[in-house]
């Protein structure tokens, strides 16, 4: 898990002009109404997003080219850690003032659930909070209203949703977590795991698919758990414990996944589930990128996190995968200030982030949360010195990650080209990591094999192989 940039708005080429007409924001005969769709926070939420995108345009809506032009303004928020509530808040009051005048305002996404009942008190340039599966276009009379609701109105895992505007896709295949990690909030209002059926997976990939995305990007919570709850609850056979050569769903749907599409990548590995045939499975993709959820490297302050491993189990796991295949590319991120962190924790970490020699890594400081283990304990990390230590890996991660690309100048990489003169290789993952640069003339979707033969920081530079 980790906090992640503004990603990219629902965006289409420009609209007709809009009529001015609308009856409480439903959908009239031969008047237009368009919506807009502001995304924060991680890769699931941009699924969230193009689902509601779905269902907005199955209801007759049209999207707009800017908030200002927009009916219907959704901000769909993120309530990860501090900082991403932070930014979620800036941006529903930077809509407020960018939406035209009667236009609505609906705040939805993790905030919504979380602290829906504050938000609604507090943010009255705000028309709507709704939490996950209440509807953003029913809109009541009132200023502002915070919905109740006993059961969804509808499912936002198994909604359609829009082409791909890329050659690429994000796929959630579960929702929730299982998991009790020390930090973590998502628990608390995404809830338990629950995982999609393999025909709802597959169904929505080809589609993708025939869309055009050569490239299908698999996210959940806890991806290597994917399925086990569907098991225990009786929708499939028993599950056995995963480290001691149980049967592991995620498995099969990476093999099934991978005989549909050019590149399959899976994103938030927790560690203790990269079996040795998960392993196998994503090297057959041949896409050798594993982004492991490893949160620190001590021990003491793992146990204290709720986590499972340490340092040296990670390294040789990392081991064991490039004794198979030197070429793996590696992510994962990093929490700096857990309480009770000492300095021969961050000792140790440092010490990891040597020897592992991963090729992306980010760090962010400790959020305290409520309804945490964490936000209870005590020997808390000043926010100064938590700053200190995560400029400190920083710095060395930053080191290693460009020895890395440089050592890829003189390699012929396949190139799949996401936007005129930028593409990527198996080794970066769209929108977190580097980007290769190429050709803008080299077509949208297209693979191409290019020689690399700069490296710019995190980023390369290409040109086609004779």
């Amino acid at each position: 898990m980790r906090p992640a940039k503004v990603g990219p708005r629902v965006q289409i080429p420009p609209s007709p002009p809009q009529s001015t007409e609308r009856v409480a924001l439903g959908v009239v005969e031969g008047n237009v109404v368009r919506y807009w769709i502001e995304t924060l926070g991680c890769p699931k939420n941009h699924v969230d997003s193009d689902k509601l995108a779905g269902l907005l345009e199955s209801q007759g809506y049209l999207v707009a080219t800017s908030p200002d032009a927009a009916d219907l303004v959704v901000a769909n928020t993120c309530a990860f850690i501090e900082a991403a509530r932070e930014e979620s808040i800036e941006t529903v009051l930077d809509l407020a003032d960018r939406k035209r005048s009667g236009a609505r305002l609906v705040v939805t996404g993790c905030m919504a659930e979380r602290y829906g009942a504050e938000l609604a008190v507090s943010l009255p340039e705000v028309d709507l909070v709704a939490g996950f599966g209440e509807s953003l276009t029913a809109l009541p009379s009132t200023p502002v209203n915070l919905r109740t609701r006993p059961t969804s109105s509808f499912d936002l895992l198994n909604l359609p949703r829009p082409k791909s505007k890329a050659p690429w896709a994000y796929l959630k295949i579960a929702e929730g977590c299982d998991r009790r990690c020390g930090f973590c909030a998502i628990p608390t209002f995404r809830g338990d795991q629950r995982s999609r059926s393999t025909q709802e997976i597959m169904t929505e990939a080809r589609a993708l698919i025939e869309g055009g995305a050569r490239e299908i990007v698999l996210i959940a919570q806890d991806l290597a758990s994917w399925g086990h709850d569907r098991r225990r609850a009786g929708r499939g056979e028993a599950i056995e414990v995963l480290d001691e050569g149980g049967t592991q769903p995620l498995i099969e749907l990476t093999n099934a996944l991978a005989r549909e599409v050019d590149r399959v990548r899976l994103l938030y590995l927790y560690p203790s589930g990269l079996t040795a045939g998960l392993i196998e499975a994503i090297l057959a993709t041949q896409v050798p990128y594993f982004d492991l959820s490893l949160q620190h490297a001590s021990r003491p302050l793992l146990r204290g996190m709720r986590r499972w491993g340490d340092g040296d189990r990670f390294l040789e796991r990392i081991a064991a995968i490039r004794a198979v295949e030197p070429d793996a590319a590696f992510r994962s991120s990093f929490i700096l200030g857990y309480p009770g962190e000492t300095e021969d924790d961050q000792r140790v970490l440092l010490d990891f982030i040597e020897a592992a020699q991963l090729d992306w890594a980010g760090f962010f400081t400790f959020s305290s949360e409520d309804g945490t283990y964490a936000n209870d304990l005590d020997a808390p990390v000043s926010h100064e010195l938590a700053l200190e230590r995560l400029r400190e890996v920083s710095e060395l991660q930053d080191g290693i990650t460009a020895k890395k690309r440089d050592l890829l100048v003189g390699t012929h990489q396949e190139i799949l080209i996401d936007a005129p003169g930028v593409g990527r290789s198996v080794r970066e993952c769209p929108e977190i990591d580097g980007v290769v640069m190429v050709d803008p003339s080299l077509i949208v979707g297209s693979m191409v094999r290019c020689e690399i033969v700069a490296s710019h920081g995190t980023d390369l530079e290409g040109v086609v192989s004779e």
